[in-house]
């Protein structure tokens, strides 16, 4: 699943927001926890998270690193009695007007029996990642809805305000400094 945002600010501000993981607990809806030691950005770069209703933490690692351009976050392999899954979490920009424009996706590779539940992840996919969309565009300031996902047309509920805490940024040179 895919869909596309605006955000009034330029690509490396977005790029440097991106490349942190601990800011995707902030708004999507896919990860509830990442540990907060701070990590250098990169290929390979390692964070400890959390899936939603997951109790212990995973690994979570960034797959490809294109600054400016990409980004990619694969989630380990987790295990349920109905078989295993993989999420990965990619992130595209492009300059855009004055600001950037994102393409947010996420895969989930399914085996064993939950291949067969692959619909319901995909309808799940297809109402959160709009709605977090819209909360990752409010999060960064962004004043432009999202643009209609590229798969599906999905009607998303309306997004609760932004959420409380810090909002970090990489230690990228070139990158926005957020307000901690």
């Amino acid at each position: 699943m895919s869909t596309n945002v605006f955000v009034s600010r330029p690509t490396t501000e977005v790029f440097d927001f991106l490349a942190d993981a601990r800011n995707l607990a902030l708004w999507s809806s896919g990860v509830a926890f990442v540990d907060s030691a701070p990590v250098p950005p990169g290929v390979n770069a390692e964070y400890r998270y959390r899936y939603p209703g997951r109790r212990r933490p995973h690994r979570l690692v960034c797959a490809a690193f294109e600054p400016g351009r990409r980004i990619v976050f694969r989630g380990q392999r987790m295990w349920c009695p109905l078989g295993t899954q993989v999420p990965v979490y990619g992130f595209e920009l492009a300059p855009h007007a004055d600001g950037t424009l994102v393409r947010l996706s996420v895969t989930s590779s399914l085996r064993a029996a939950l291949v067969l539940l692959a619909p319901v992840v995909a309808m799940a996919w297809r109402r959160d990642l709009p709605a977090d969309a819209r909360k990752f565009c409010d999060l960064l300031g962004g004043s432009r809805a999202p643009a209609t996902p590229l798969h599906a047309p999905v009607s998303a509920p309306a997004v609760a305000s932004a959420p409380e805490g810090p909002v970090r940024s990489t230690s990228a040179p070139s990158g926005f400094d957020f307000a901690h």
